[in-house]
């Protein structure tokens, strides 16, 4: 059972989501910094979720407790509606898990409890000293937004049940991290998990290195060798890239999914299939069966629950949260003392396009770590690349007037460019740019209208921006 305080003045809030959630949670409702502490300690209270929704003098209480509560290595999971939503994604950045909207969705509030829960026994279990162990901050899947919330659901639908999985999405979106996921969830999650980058073997060694060989098998071979597939033994063998196999070993892959068994090269002894498989690619499968360059028979064998992995343009709203991820894990492996990323930075990150998706972002945090001369990562940290990115999108806009005209249209123009990246989708639009709807559409209807009067100044709170 998973035991969660809530730190709210909302006293309906505890049976309603006891209901809602059922028996897997066990809820307690605190409103003290004190009482919470407590309840963590002497009854074993793995998450605490805090309920922003208050009047202003107890948000400011509530963000300066949750704060010393995330200090204190708590789990700090925030609850909070969109006016809030700035608020909320700064606690993130500070060391809060995540961010989920209020009122929840029943299934995205589950979801986020329980990744939460796991990251809590993580900490506790293998790190006494509250730091994560390499690879499980870098196995940890970072991300609040619709998008990522929906990959958790696939990944906590079909993590028990032994049927194939096809993992699709572009490079560096974090494919091996979700068949990591689906392991750890699951009851093979002590068992070995064995990655294979179908695309990184020779063509001439592929099939040695899945099967395995006996001594003599072919020129060269001193030994016997286990394959992929027997070192996973009852875990999960993850074949990475699978669109990259050839013809001749996609046929071999077939028949030991049809027989649930196989045997090594040299020999006829047959050995059981006894680890789920998990496939994934970047390429689109369907095409290479229409081209004749992947069997069709294969395709819909492996094609049992199909996942996709968003591009990091697709769930930008999460760019704060795993940037900031990305800086306290690096800045703990290399030993710096930084805290946290400028609001100029952040603005910059969250502006790039990100070709080489999350990937691409890691590296990018890492290389700004490295440089950054003080406690805190700046905009100049970074690369010239997220830096002219920026310069690049508006040096094509030159506005005539007053500077605070100038200033009014190029607020309308952002305003114009954001919908139109999210497709017309005005809630999308403002969370993009991190300001209400409201906002937003008084900047559109100032242009509707071909006039520029008095906008409301943004209010920076906690390194970010909100409409007062």
């Amino acid at each position: 059972m998973i035991r969660v305080v809530l730190f709210s003045q909302d006293r309906t809030l505890r049976p309603l989501l006891s209901s809602a959630l059922g028996r897997e949670f066990e809820f307690f409702i605190e409103s003290s910094e004190t009482g919470i502490k407590r309840l963590v300690s002497e009854e074993d209270c793995q998450v605490v979720v805090l309920d922003l929704n208050s009047n202003q003098n107890a948000l400011r209480e509530r963000v300066e407790c949750a704060r010393r509560l995330i200090a204190s290595k708590i789990t700090v999971l925030v609850l909070a509606d969109d006016a809030l939503r700035t608020t909320a994604n700064e606690l993130v950045r500070q060391g809060a898990y995540g961010y989920v909207r209020r009122p929840p969705s029943v299934r995205d509030l589950r979801i986020m409890l329980r990744r939460a829960y796991e990251a809590t026994a993580l900490k506790e279990q293998d790190e006494p000293d509250d730091i994560l162990d390499t690879e499980q901050a870098r196995d940890c899947m970072v991300g609040a937004s619709e998008a990522m919330q929906r990959v958790h659901y696939l990944i906590d639908c079909v993590s028990n049940i032994d049927a194939s999985v096809l993992i699709n999405g572009e490079s560096g979106t974090g494919k091996e991290l979700v068949a990591r996921a689906i392991h750890n969830r699951g009851s093979r999650a002590n068992k070995p998990f064995v990655a294979v980058a179908c695309g990184a073997i020779p063509e001439t060694l592929i099939e040695a290195e899945l099967f395995g060989h006996e001594k003599g098998a072919f020129t060269g071979t001193v030994g016997s060798r286990e394959g992929f597939f027997e070192q996973a033994g009852d875990g999960t063998l993850f074949l990475d890239e699978i669109g990259e196999l050839t013809p001749y070993v996609q046929v071999k892959l077939l028949r030991v999914l049809q027989q649930r068994e196989f045997s090594r090269l040299g020999s006829s002894r047959l050995l059981p299939l006894r680890a789920r498989l998990i496939f994934a690619t970047h390429r689109d499968l369907g095409e290479l069966v229409a081209q004749g360059k992947f069997r069709q028979d294969l395709y819909y064998r492996i094609n049992v629950m199909k996942i996709e992995t968003p591009s990091l343009q697709e769930h930008a709203e999460d760019i704060p949260q795993i940037a900031s991820h990305f800086l306290r894990h690096y800045a703990d492996l290399f030993q710096k003392p930084m805290v946290a990323i400028e609001p100029a930075a952040m603005s910059l990150l969250q502006n790039y396009p990100w070709p080489g998706n999350v990937r691409e972002l890691e590296n990018v945090i890492q290389r700004a770590i490295i440089l950054a001369p003080g406690t805190s990562l700046r905009a100049e940290d970074l690369p010239h690349t997220v830096r002219e990115e920026s310069v690049a999108d508006t040096a094509d806009f030159i506005p005539g007037g007053s500077f605070e005209r100038q200033l009014r249209e190029y607020k309308i123009r952002l305003a114009e460019n954001a919908i139109r990246e999210n497709n017309g989708n005005k809630t999308l639009a403002a969370r993009s740019l991190s300001i209400s709807r409201a906002y937003l559409h008084r900047l559109i209807r100032l242009n509707d209208r071909g006039e520029i009067g008095e906008i409301e100044p943004l209010e920076t709170v906690g390194g970010a921006q909100r409409v007062q």
